[in-house]
């Protein structure tokens, strides 16, 4: 699934990578626990999906390669966290949903959930 239509799907907006939003994303990682992100093992083209806005997400999406950070709960990161993504070339997005929502949204359109990783 392409990132492009995966914000479409979640009524998200788009913070940063507008570039990079043709990506394909396989599957989705799932936490506000930073520590379990580390833990999961994720494949190529992964998304993480978390309420958490810190700088500590970017890095551990740095850490894990994910493609995309998907921002939930409207919960806008901080500004140097978009920046860092930014300077990653990391697309950063923005939905209202919360991380259950989005979880089962994208299992529906037929993206993969990491198990355990919420």
């Amino acid at each position: 699934m392409r990132l492009r239509d995966i914000a479409r799907l979640l009524g998200a907006e788009v913070l940063g990578g507008h570039l990079r939003l043709d990506m394909e994303i396989g599957q989705a990682l799932g936490s506000d626990i930073m520590s379990r992100v580390l833990s999961s093992p994720c494949g190529d083209n992964a998304v993480l999906l978390t309420g958490l806005t810190n700088l500590q997400v970017v890095r551990t999406a740095e850490i894990v390669d994910v493609k995309a950070i998907i921002f939930v709960k409207g919960r806008c990161p901080r500004k140097e966290a978009i920046r860092l993504a930014q300077e990653l070339d990391l697309p950063v997005l923005l939905t209202n949903l919360s991380l259950t929502e989005t979880c089962a949204l994208l299992t529906e359109a037929g993206l993969q959930i990491q198990e355990g990783s919420r």
